[in-house]
């Protein structure tokens, strides 16, 4: 049963991301189901999204609490009810209400799942493990559309169904006993340490000005290129497959040479990247440097959940799902952000996040190191115990 729940552990890595993208590819369906454009449909995305990131702030202490078993039970059962809840919806509304209720109970898993991983897996093998868990989640998020458009062939309701069974399986199965008592009086304050800090602003520029802009990448996409939908799907597709297919090489990378080197290396080749798709007049170094940003996608989420797995928190729990948090609404503020600039020029909306890759997180590793010397130079600190 343990090894049965070993493999629970990664396919729960899918079945968030896989849920959450799932109706990007049937808008058009949804809404016809309900009288609805398109763009009103959209707001599936939002609905789930938005309850998503904001939980997961708290989400991963209240797990401290509760116990990893526990929590990720009940939040399966939560998703698959809220799944059939979104497949049988009679109303826009009802729909609306049951993809904020997927969102939510998704909160209670993901950084669960990773704070499990880093409890169960010893500390020299860490980096691959989240590698696997890092492939799971960009499995999830490449195949939903394609998963979604090929059941909105009979009737775009049986994608939720197939989640709600998945998500009911995974409830049987939990996650592997770690051994480790829940923390009753973990508090939420300490999630919000600096050892937590640093990796939450790193994943929030990461994935705000890498993974948060393949919106803005379908747009050069059609105003340089001229690619029609089809065309720009499968060019952005690649970004997750890619991803998928390097985030194990990634933690790898990660266990050999540390998560701050494999952090600042991949958002500084992440930012290169984006610099090259927003600039090039040829459409095969875009498409093709766009792919290869999934790599470099991973090498910041893999080394981001290192570092902050690493660090050694009382609230482990709390630290990733504050991480994960900031790491989503960094997706969600891209379009405030960098839509306006796209506007004005189109190469500074490229530019701008390309250099905020290749800066920031060097400054805030660079400051985190800095502070560490500091603190291991005061009296009493355990490198200078004898």
């Amino acid at each position: 049963m343990d090894r049965l729940a070993r493999a629970g552990l990664y396919a729960g890595a899918l079945i968030g991301p896989f849920g959450g993208a799932v109706t990007t590819s049937i808008l058009p369906e949804i809404g016809g189901s309900f009288g609805r454009s398109p763009g009103e449909a959209a707001a599936t995305l939002t609905y789930y999204l938005v309850p998503f990131a904001v939980l997961m702030l708290v989400s991963g202490t209240f797990a401290q609490r509760w116990g990893p078993q526990r929590t990720v039970r009940l939040a399966y059962v939560g998703y698959a009810v809220a799944s059939l809840l979104a497949a049988s919806a009679w109303t826009f509304e009802v729909l609306l209400a049951s993809r904020a209720l997927q969102g939510a109970a998704n909160s209670f898993t993901t950084p669960v799942l990773l704070a499990v991983i880093a409890a169960s897996t010893p500390k020299e093998k860490l980096g691959r493990a989240l590698g696997l868990f890092g492939s799971m989640q960009a499995a999830g998020q490449t195949t939903a559309p394609l998963a979604g458009g090929l059941t909105a062939e009979a009737d775009w309701r049986l994608a939720f169904v197939v989640i709600a069974v998945v998500a009911a399986g995974l409830a049987v199965l939990g996650v592997p006993d770690t051994g480790v008592e829940p923390q009753r009086d973990a508090s939420l304050r300490s999630a919000f340490v600096a050892s937590t800090v640093r990796p939450a602003v790193i994943a929030f520029v990461g994935w705000g000005c890498l993974g948060g802009l393949a919106f803005l990448v379908a747009f050069r996409l059609d105003d340089a290129f001229g690619l029609g939908a089809g065309q720009r799907g499968l060019l952005l597709t690649s970004f997750g497959l890619v991803g998928f297919l390097t985030a194990r090489y990634v933690g790898r990378a990660v266990d050999r040479f540390g998560a701050a080197t494999t952090v600042v290396v991949g958002s500084a080749v992440g930012g290169g990247l984006l610099a090259a798709v927003g600039l090039t007049p040829f459409v095969f170094t875009a498409a093709l440097a766009w792919a290869l940003a999934g790599a470099a996608a991973q090498g910041i989420l893999v080394s981001v959940n290192a570092l902050v797995l690493q660090s050694g928190s009382a609230n482990r729990g709390g630290s990733v799902s504050v991480v994960q948090s900031l790491r989503f609404v960094g997706a969600a503020t891209a379009p405030l952000a960098f839509v306006p600039l796209y506007q004005a020029h189109p190469a500074l909306a490229f530019l701008v996040p390309a250099s905020l890759l290749v800066v920031l997180p060097l400054l805030v590793t660079w400051s985190g190191r800095v502070a560490e010397r500091r603190r291991d130079r005061q009296p009493g600190a355990p490198g200078l115990q004898r």
